[in-house]
């Protein structure tokens, strides 16, 4: 059959470019048990893991990737740790750097320094992100005797390093400037967050503006703001202007390195349009908002987005998925993945209602895959990548992208039927360039 196939693509290249738009070249699969040393985790998480992880916590959850130190390395965020305020205050937010082999198709933990190879992922494998210089203008756990909610101590190692945990940000985006510091996006409040060469915050959380002026709140604040902390939840839904985990899911550098474009999950509580999600510009030199917004149309407003990546200063590549999980090619999967899509998107090309050019890039479910690098993932010459959340996306040449899934760890099952999701770093060769300005 794939060799039927292949000859099809050969004698007819329409079929390839029509059809599936994208072929396989590269897997490699990093265990979801995979742990890092810390504090001890997940004792306010109830999973299918036997919790808490003692003295350790997770490496997974990658919501971002990034170049990292040396060529086929990379650096990749961890989110909020196990999907909530409430159950996250224990993880602390870290950027941990590695390296998939795509040969061996293994993932291995690198120096965060200098690229090299480690045994394991340990201490110099990962930068934390903390509040050492005290710039977060609110209590974080650091601040408190006790997790919230609970009796339990907080972590000395916590408190004393003032580290930032799942339970004061959900890191979704980040990107790397010029001077080897980083910039993040948040969902909580949402916030964009700059953190120096030594993971410590530059300076305080910054709001995000509401430039749609839509209700009567002078920022966009989802209802994990801390501005809405002591309040009872029913308030907490009154008063926020956005739903929770709809922050600053993905976040763009343009190539010129001067600006940011974070987008919003989700749209603004009261505008009539839903599927319309914000993305606003922020210019680096003054380290303020322009004002500038551009609007992406989702294609069903059920749907999210899993990352804004750039292509150079106008186009772009935007993960757009849906909330199923599972290859529909499966039938033990009842609700299987049906739409998990990369778009390319011009911001010089805005229509009538501010909406952004937008063109389908590939269909993630529909890989072509020549080579059975897929393995038991590839059916009848066609990879699917049919994870519930899909977040990082970095093109790596013109027609090379790096895509990586966010496993949620233990609690997505998308790969195979009862088994917990590894991360898996898949390359992905178009079958048309992009435009690439490095």
């Amino acid at each position: 059959m794939i060799k039927l196939i292949f000859l099809l693509v050969i004698a007819f290249p329409f079929l390839y470019s029509n059809c599936l738009g994208a072929e396989l070249v590269g897997r490699a699969v990093l265990n979801a048990d995979t742990f890092s040393p810390g504090s001890t985790t997940a004792q306010f998480k109830t999973t299918s893991r036997k919790t808490p992880f003692f003295y350790a916590q997770p490496v997974q959850g990658f919501s971002a990737v990034v170049s990292g130190p040396k060529s086929g390395t990379y650096f990749v965020l961890s989110d909020n740790g196990f999907g909530s305020k409430v159950n996250s205050p224990d993880y602390a937010l870290r950027i941990y750097a590695l390296e998939p082999d795509f040969a061996t198709g293994k993932v291995f933990p690198v120096n965060f320094k200098t690229g090299e190879r480690l045994n394991n992922f340990n201490r110099q494998s990962f930068l934390e992100l903390n509040d050492i210089n005290r710039k977060v203008n609110f209590p974080i756990v650091a601040d408190e005797t006790v997790y919230p909610g609970s009796n339990i101590s907080v972590s000395q190692v916590i408190k004393e390093k003032r580290l930032l945990t799942g339970g004061d940000f959900d890191t979704e985006s980040f990107l790397r400037v010029s001077d080897g510091t980083f910039w993040l996006g948040d969902e909580f409040g949402p916030f964009l967050l700059h953190v120096g060469t030594n993971g410590e915050l530059l300076s305080a959380p910054i709001p995000t503006p509401n430039f749609q002026k839509i209700g009567n709140l002078n920022f966009v604040q989802s209802v994990d703001n801390p501005e809405f902390a002591n309040l009872p939840q029913s308030d907490k839904l009154n008063r926020a202007n956005l739903g929770g985990s709809k922050g600053f899911e993905g976040m763009a550098l343009n190539a010129s390195g001067t600006k940011l474009y974070p987008i919003l999950e989700g749209a603004i509580v009261g505008d009539n349009q839903q599927n319309r999600l914000s993305i606003y510009e922020f210019d680096l030199q003054n380290n303020s908002y322009t004002g500038k917004l551009f609007y992406y149309k989702l294609e069903n407003p059920k749907h999210a987005i899993g990352e804004l990546t750039a292509i150079n200063d106008n186009e772009f590549i935007v993960i757009e998925r849906d909330a199923n999980q599972g290859d529909p090619r499966n039938s033990a999967f009842k609700n299987p993945a049906q739409f998990k899509r990369l778009y390319k998107i011009n911001l010089q090309k805005v229509d009538n209602e501010g909406f952004v050019e937008k063109k389908l890039l590939v269909d993630l479910l529909n890989i072509f895959d020549f080579k059975s690098i897929g393995g038991n993932a590839t059916k009848n010459g066609i990879f699917s990548f049919p994870f519930v959340t899909i977040e990082s996306v970095l093109p790596l040449d013109e027609r090379t992208l790096l895509i990586i899934n966010d496993n949620n760890y233990a609690d997505s099952i998308g790969r195979t039927p009862g088994q917990v999701d590894n991360t898996e770093f898949i390359k992905i060769r178009l079958d048309k360039p992009l435009a690439i300005r490095n």
